[in-house]
């Protein structure tokens, strides 16, 4: 007997037409097809200013360009050309009550505008990743220079740049949520509308709401670089005796006592409240604290092994975790593998078989989507054109002949005589 087919994908559907370079938006697109959505990327013929991004796998495949666009179906068109800007507004623009979505990060203006587009179908919605609110150009680095944040970061000496492009990441979530409720609207009355982000407001509005901006105006305090040290509760990386590192943090009372038992620690822990006049029941005195905490706890580490630290910290409440590079993260950590639910093996064309991420969202009974692998470059060209503008077996071959598309065999490759 046949098994009833399980619910369907969350936002199984939905179509998007994706325009894009680099991360914001690639990473905006992803986390849609990852709940189910139909994302088409379209690409110039070639490949966009992202598709060679390091790192690369030993052919020569771009590992970022095919983690960012895992689960999304691939057109290669001559955007250089009439014929192919043409192709790319009809599929923006094609038919259906959960398509006319466009997600793009590139400037606006010229065949990608709104109103253009919007003329073609008024319900149109359009996502626009931008800089600045007021047009001018940002990437994740100078808007994360001017966030304050390398100057809390390390020890003060000098700005400290993280290589996590937070702005980025925290930007291409936007965009999908931006995207979601647009449609809602549109789904309530009918209307389209245009979306803009700008990449320095997530920064802003990030600072903003942790409170940095208020402590500024109301304290006249701009947040010290401290180092490892957690603001405003007792946290810091130790070494252990084998040569690794240690996060360990006490925010909550509970978690705070945890540590004194799993360290046997708890009574010499006790004194440094009487001897520095600080309540140690209370985050902020362990912060004050953190020092004299930090000398207690630092010889316990150094004389334990990664293994025996964990070992002791197993099931006792503390709150810690190894530091890890990305190898040992792989190697190590068993929730970077296929026993988390989130993880699935796939096979990359062009790189090989890889441990992938899906999505790291869980809707109830509905089952994960497996994690699925990007598409090589322009391989859904010809069924994308058949399946939403109608075209036939013999224009798609015109076109090809022509140079305005590009299959897998060809899109890695500009025709002759034509131009980026």
């Amino acid at each position: 007997m046949t098994a009833p087919p399980g619910p369907a994908p969350i936002l199984a559907g939905l179509r998007v037409v994706e325009v894009s370079a680099f991360i914001a938006a690639p990473l905006g697109g992803m986390t849609l097809a990852q709940l189910g959505a139909e994302v088409i990327r379209i690409d110039p013929i070639g490949g966009n200013i992202d598709y060679r991004r390091w790192p690369l796998a030993p052919g020569g495949a771009s590992l970022y360009w095919a983690s960012l666009n895992k689960g999304k179906r691939s057109v290669a068109l001559a955007l250089d050309r009439p014929e192919g800007r043409e192709i790319a507004q009809a599929l923006i623009t094609a038919p259906g009550p959960d398509a006319g979505i466009l997600l793009t990060n590139l400037p606006g203006g010229g065949w990608m505008d709104h109103a253009t587009l919007a003329a073609r179908r008024a319900d149109l919605i359009s996502l626009r990743l931008t800089g600045s609110h007021d047009g001018s150009a940002a990437v994740d680095y100078t808007v994360n220079c001017a966030s304050g944040f390398p100057l809390a970061t390390g020890t003060g000496e000098a700005p400290v740049n993280h290589v996590l492009p937070a702005w980025d990441i925290a930007a291409g979530l936007y965009l999908a949520t931006g995207l979601l409720a647009a449609e809602r609207a549109r789904r309530r009355d009918g209307r389209g509308q245009e979306v803009t982000l700008a990449l320095a407001d997530v920064m802003l509005a990030a600072v903003g709401n942790l409170g940095y901006l208020a402590d500024v105006a109301v304290n006249g305090a701009v947040r010290p670089a401290m180092g490892n040290d957690l603001y405003g509760a007792f946290g810091r990386d130790f070494a252990t005796g084998d040569g690794r590192r240690v996060m360990i943090v006490a925010i909550s009372n509970r978690q705070w006592r945890a540590l004194g038992r799993a360290t046997g620690l708890a009574e010499k822990l006790a004194m440094i409240g009487p001897m520095l006049d600080v309540d140690l029941d209370d985050e902020g005195g362990r912060f004050h604290a953190r020092h004299a905490i930090a000398a207690v706890l630092a010889p316990w580490c150094a004389a334990r092994t990664l293994g025996e630290i964990g070992a002791a910290f197993k099931d006792s409440g503390v709150l810690w975790g190894p530091y890890q590079d990305f190898a040992q993260l792989l190697a190590e950590d068993p929730r970077c593998s296929v026993a988390n639910p989130m993880f699935g093996r796939i096979d990359q064309p062009g790189v090989g078989t890889l441990l992938a991420p899906g999505s790291p969202l869980g809707f109830g009974a509905s089952a994960r989507l497996a994690p699925a692998s990007a598409p090589l470059l322009g391989a859904d060209t010809d069924a994308v054109l058949a399946e939403q503008l109608g075209l036939s077996g013999a224009a798609i071959g015109r076109l090809r002949d022509a140079g305005t598309i590009a299959g897998p065999d060809t899109a890695g490759r500009r025709p002759q005589g034509s131009s980026r």
